[in-house]
C-alpha cells in the first residue's frame, strides 16, 4: 500500500502532514524522482530534494506500517528549520517548497515545479484623487484566505471566502500608498486579478487571527468546503484576467485537507488524503493511517464551541483535467 506512516520525532506533526500531502501527489514525485543526485555525502545530506527522494523510496519498500523522517528532519536542521518546535503548517509548506526549488539543479524541473504549484496573480492599485494606476503581476504558493469579513463577520462558506479575497479593497489610513503623480500617500483602490491556477491548488484558510495587543486565537467556526470546486462558477470576469482556453482548465476536486485540533499555542496536525491511484481517503495521523470516509473529512468543516477539535487549515485541490 502508498498509505505508510511517519513517526512523530517530537513536535513533528505539521512536518509528517506536509509530507505526506507532497508524497501523495504522484505528478510531484514524478518530478522528486528524476532530480540529480548530488556528488559528495555532504552535498547529499544537506540536500532537501535527494533526502525526500530518499524518505519517500523508503516508504515505498512497503515493509513497515511506518518509518521515521530523522535524516531529512536533520537535514532542514541544517536550513535553519528547527527541530522539536510547534511550526505552522503553511509557513513549513513554504519553506519546504523554496528550499525544494533551490535546491534541484536541473532548470527543467525548476520550471515544472513552480508550474504544478504556483498561482498567478494580476494586483492592480489605482489612486482615487488622481487617474495614476499601477499594475504588478506576481505569483504566490498559496492563496490566504481570510475567514472573517472586513467587519470581522464570520464568512460561512469556501466560496464566500475566495469572493471577499478577490473583492476590491480601499486602502485607508495606514495603508495608504504614496502617489506618485499627486506626490503623497493617498486612498487607493486595490483589486486583484486571477491569471493563471496550477495542477495543485493550494488555499489556506486563515484561521489563527493576529491582533494588536491582545494574543493570538485560533477561529474554529463552522466553514464547509465542496469536493469540487469550479471557479469560473465563483469568480466574475472582472476577477479574472485570462483567456478561455485558461479558464476552461479551473476545474478541480478535492486532494488533501491539512487540519488542526487544539489552540494557537498548543496543538496537533494530522492530514486527510485521497489516493489519486485509488480513490480512497485516508488520514494521516504520523505513524497512524487508516482508511476514511468523506463524513470524516467533513468533520474538519470546523465548530465554534468545540476549540480542540480538528479543523482545516490547508486546502489542496487538484485539477479534474490534467494538461
Amino acid at each position: 500500500t502508498e498509505a505508510i506512516g511517519l513517526y512523530n520525532l517530537g513536535q513533528s506533526c505539521s512536518l509528517n502532514s506536509v509530507l505526506q500531502v507532497f508524497f501523495m501527489n504522484i505528478y510531484f514525485t514524478g518530478i522528486l524522482r528524476r532530480i540529480t543526485v548530488p556528488l559528495s555525502s555532504a552535498q547529499r545530506r544537506n540536500n532537501v530534494p535527494y533526502q525526500m527522494l530518499l524518505l519517500l523510496e523508503k516508504m515505498q519498500c512497503g515493509k513497515c506500517k511506518a518509518v521515521g523522517p530523522t535524516d531529512l528532519a536533520h537535514c532542514l536542521s541544517e536550513h535553519r528549520v528547527k527541530l522539536f518546535v510547534q511550526h505552522d503548517a503553511a509557513q513549513l509548506f513554504l519553506t519546504l517548497w523554496n528550499l525544494l526549488k533551490k535546491q534541484m539543479k536541473k532548470p527543467e524541473l525548476v520550471e515544472e515545479l513552480s508550474d504544478l504549484y504556483t498561482i498567478c496573480i494580476q494586483e492592480h492599485l489605482a489612486c482615487l484623487n488622481c487617474p495614476f494606476e499601477k499594475t504588478t503581476n506576481s505569483t504566490m504558493l498559496t492563496l490566504p484566505l481570510p475567514v472573517l469579513d472586513a467587519n470581522s463577520h464570520r464568512l460561512k462558506t469556501l466560496e464566500d471566502c475566495l469572493q471577499h479575497f478577490f473583492h476590491p479593497e480601499e486602502l485607508t489610513g495606514q495603508n495608504m500608498c504614496f502617489c506618485q503623480q499627486c506626490g503623497r500617500k493617498t486612498t487607493f483602490l486595490q483589486s486583484m486579478k486571477l491569471v493563471r491556477l496550477p495542477q495543485t491548488l493550494t488555499l489556506h484558510l486563515k484561521r489563527f487571527c493576529f491582533e494588536r495587543l491582545s494574543p493570538t486565537h485560533k477561529l474554529s467556526h463552522y466553514l464547509p468546503f465542496p469536493q469540487e470546486l469550479d471557479f469560473n462558477e465563483i469568480l466574475t470576469e472582472n476577477w479574472c484576467q485570462a483567456d478561455d482556453s485558461e479558464k476552461a482548465t479551473w476545474q478541480y476536486e478535492l486532494f488533501a485537507v491539512v487540519a488542526h485540533s487544539g489552540s494557537s499555542s498548543c496543538g496537533h496536525y494530522c492530514a486527510y488524503i485521497r489516493s489519486l491511484t485509488e480513490g480512497k481517503w485516508y488520514c494521516f495521523n504520523d505513524s497512524e493511517v487508516c482508511q476514511v470516509s468523506w463524513d470524516d473529512v467533513k468533520c474538519t468543516y470546523g465548530h465554534s464551541n468545540l476549540y480542540w477539535r480538528e479543523t482545516a487549515y490547508l486546502l489542496i485541490y487538484m485539477r479534474k483535467h490534467p494538461q
